[in-house]
């Protein structure tokens, strides 16, 4: 089924909280960038590729109500620093003739590098896999059938899926509430299991690959993605599980060498001191809450992108001169 979870509707954005899934689908309408930008910082909107799509509409928005364009980009690129994509699409809007025509076409470009991703990937699958994954990559974090999650839909759709694995992704749980919620809808088997299972799942039953997103991708394939995606690869390469990255080659970053060079965005110490609104943990307890870590490329196995399958030793360079 699909998911659309930015709208343009008449001069607006409409944008589906992803904070109230999966128990209640409420829709935030956006009149202005100001409203744009900080459902992306407050994470009501996530996932690289999507983040781009709704900063590349939030900046049509102030064109079409003739707000200042470098002020509006400006404040857009401020809210997530770790996400390449969201640079990409300001900078493409921001130079456009028309800039909404602009945005509603990398919205169609990034659904279209989907679909080839996801026929990519489910390539790489034999019958009757076990596919683990982390995280949220699916429609919510994208557009159309989303990146590692599309390669589970596509092995679905082929018959060669088993069963989806999904991690409970700490501190926010996207892979139980926001994966979960999409497998669901579409009727693919899945259980969510806690993320310090991962280990424990490998060695007891038979996992076949385990695949992730990606929020940057350096030349080298070194590749920043949701905390916990580092600890993942170390435990695939301990029991000989083969660590697969998907994403669209907008989330490769050529200007950047290595990992060393992305920046990781840490985020409020309440993401892990409370549920909701209760705090759990004892009053003034210290905290670090990185979002993101980053997997060096000798431990992935395979980056699937729109563009095919790249295989190691990655290089990126040729990215890297198509862009100078």
């Amino acid at each position: 089924m699909s998911i659309d979870p930015v709208k343009w509707e008449s001069g607006e954005l409409a944008i589906l909280d992803q904070r109230q899934l999966p128990q209640k689908e409420e829709w935030i309408v956006a009149e202005e960038w100001e409203q744009v930008a900080e459902a992306i910082r407050s994470m009501a909107v996530r996932g690289a590729p999507l983040i781009g799509i709704a900063a590349a509409y939030g900046l049509a928005l102030a064109h079409f109500k003739g707000r200042d364009m470098v002020i509006a980009k400006a404040g857009l690129a401020a809210t997530r620093p770790t996400a390449v994509n969201l640079f990409h699409a300001l900078d493409r809007v921001f130079a456009a003739e028309d800039p909404l025509a602009e945005a509603h076409a990398l919205l169609q470009e990034e659904a279209d590098a989907n679909d080839r991703i996801a026929a990519n990937g489910a390539s790489l699958l034999s019958e009757n896999a076990t596919v683990m994954t982390i995280c949220n990559t699916g429609g919510l974090a994208t557009v159309g059938v989303g990146t590692a999650l599309g390669v589970i839909r596509k092995a679905h759709a082929l018959g060669k899926l088993k069963e989806a694995v999904l991690l409970e992704t700490r501190p926010r749980q996207q892979g139980m509430k926001l994966s979960a919620w999409e497998l669901q809808r579409d009727g693919i088997p899945f259980r969510v299991i806690a993320d310090g299972a991962a280990a424990w799942f490998m060695k007891t039953h038979r996992a076949d690959m385990a695949i992730a997103g990606a929020d940057r991708i350096a030349r080298n394939g070194d590749t920043a993605n949701k905390i916990g995606t580092y600890g993942l690869a170390l435990l695939a390469r301990a029991h000989d599980v083969r660590f697969v990255v998907a994403a669209p080659t907008s989330t490769v970053d050529p200007r950047i060498e290595s990992g060393r060079e992305i920046p990781i965005e840490e985020r409020e110490p309440a993401e892990l001191t409370h549920v909701g609104s209760e705090q759990i943990a004892p009053r003034d307890c210290p905290v670090w809450n990185p979002a993101f870590d980053v997997t060096p490329a000798a431990l992935i196995d395979a980056i699937v992108t729109d563009a095919g399958i790249h295989s190691p030793p990655f290089d990126f360079g040729v990215l890297a001169r198509s862009h100078s």
